[in-house]
C-alpha cells in the first residue's frame, strides 16, 4: 500500500514534484509485484494454466516482450535493480548534501538495496529451475513472497523517511 500523501506546508513546487515521481516509481513497483505474486499463486494452485498466466503477463506495463514467468520476473527484477541504482548514485547522495542528518537513512537503505539484490538472484534462480521441473513453481512463489516482504518494507521505510525532505527541495535530485 502506498504511503499517505506528505501535507508539508514547508514543501516547494520541485519537491512536491519529485515526491510524485518517487511515489509513482514505487506505486508501479507494487501493482506489477502484486500481480506477479498472484498469477504464480494461480499456477500454483491450477486455477490456471500457464498459457492463462502468460496472457496476465503479457499485459503488464513492464512485460517489454517477455513471453514466460520467467523471463518476465527476470525482467521486474532488472527494475528493481536500476530503480535501486539510480538511488544509489543520485538521489542518495543529492539528499545526503542537503542533509547530512539523514547518513543514517541513507546507509540503512543503501543495505536493503544490497538484501533485495539478494533476494532478486535467489528468485532468478528458482525461475532457472523452474523451466527443467514444474515443482520449482513451489520456490518460485516462496522467492516471489520473499522480494515482496522485503520490497514492500524498503518502499515504505523510504517513502517514510525521504518524502517529507525531497518535498522541501528547491533543486531536482532525481
Amino acid at each position: 500500500m502506498m504511503s499517505a500523501e506528505v501535507h508539508d506546508t514547508g514543501s516547494t513546487a520541485v519537491g512536491r514534484a519529485q515526491q510524485q515521481l518517487l511515489r509513482g516509481v514505487h506505486a508501479h513497483l507494487r501493482e506489477e509485484l502484486q500481480q506477479i505474486r498472484d498469477v504464480v499463486a494461480q499456477v500454483l494452485e491450477g486455477a490456471t494454466d500457464i498459457g492463462a498466466a502468460r496472457d496476465v503477463i503479457n499485459h503488464l506495463t513492464m512485460r517489454q516482450n517477455y513471453w514466460t514467468l520467467g523471463s518476465f520476473c527476470a525482467a521486474y527484477c532488472r527494475v528493481v535493480a536500476i530503480h535501486h541504482t539510480i538511488e544509489d548514485q543520485t538521489m542518495f547522495p543529492g539528499l545526503a548534501a542537503h542533509d547530512p542528518s539523514l547518513a543514517p537513512v541513507i546507509t540503512r537503505l543503501s543495505a536493503e538495496h544490497e538484501s533485495i539484490a539478494a533476494v532478486l538472484t535467489a528468485l532468478d534462480e528458482a525461475l532457472v529451475a523452474m523451466v527443467t521441473d514444474e515443482v520449482g513453481l513451489r520456490d518460485v512463489q516462496a522467492s516471489a513472497e520473499r522480494l515482496s516482504e522485503a520490497l514492500l518494507a524498503h518502499l515504505a521505510y523510504e517513502e517514510e523517511q525521504l518524502l517529507p525532505v525531497l518535498g522541501r527541495l528547491t533543486d531536482r535530485i532525481i
